[in-house]
């Protein structure tokens, strides 16, 4: 099982260009970096918010939260609500079980297409965080993700930390990725109305 410590929030809408320049220009290693893009498809678990189920590039990711955390702030306009996840991976070496084709068309399976731009991070002993490649091999980070949603036609677009590590660091390796991250922005105000995870999201949107 793998364990995170995690921060997000989602908008309604495409990703501002502003945020997205701030992003590349002060958090990506390489501001040229290509985003990635992909599709995922969640099982719609209405009123589990503690429950993500998804099918990812041939494999079965389940997610249960363990735990949520006392609100966080960074500055005067961000403000979001930590939570504890553990994640379990499912594979198919024969690629006979987990594909799209097995689900799309039932109502309970939804397409979520993604295009993100990420950046790993390093947290030293001294918690202080720094961006490195994701060639490196790391005791303790995070990854922070900007990503460009859509969802039955609807664009919306959200901002992402999954801290992972040691178990006693996973909260000094979120605060201090979003404390350097969060330095230098001056976006739009992120709010705690709108720092969830995706199967709330999921609740909000998929209709």
């Amino acid at each position: 099982m793998l364990i995170s410590n995690e921060l997000r929030w989602f908008y309604p809408g495409k990703l501002p260009e502003d945020i997205k320049l701030w992003f590349q220009q002060n958090c990506l290693i390489d501001p040229l970096q290509s985003p990635e893009a992909r599709e995922d498809i969640y099982l719609y678990s209405p009123g589990c918010d503690y429950l993500g189920i998804k099918l990812r590039q041939g494999r079965l990711e389940v997610k249960w939260r363990q735990a949520e955390f006392s609100v966080v702030r960074f500055g005067e306009s961000v403000a979001g609500q930590p939570e504890k996840w553990g994640k379990w991976l499912c594979e198919d070496s024969t690629q006979e079980s987990f594909q799209p084709a097995m689900v799309l068309g039932n109502p309970l399976w939804v397409s979520v297409q993604k295009v993100r731009y990420s950046q790993l991070f390093q947290v030293l002993a001294d918690l202080t965080a720094q961006p490195v490649s994701d060639q490196e091999r790391i005791a303790n980070g995070c990854r922070v993700e900007i990503t460009n949603l859509v969802i039955q036609e609807n664009a919306w677009w959200s901002l992402a930390f999954e801290a992972f590590g040691e178990n006693n660091y996973l909260m000094e390796n979120l605060q201090a990725t979003a404390s350097w991250v969060f330095n230098t922005y001056q976006g739009t105000r992120l709010l705690i109305i709108d720092s969830y995870a995706y199967p709330h999201w999921l609740g909000l949107v998929y209709r």
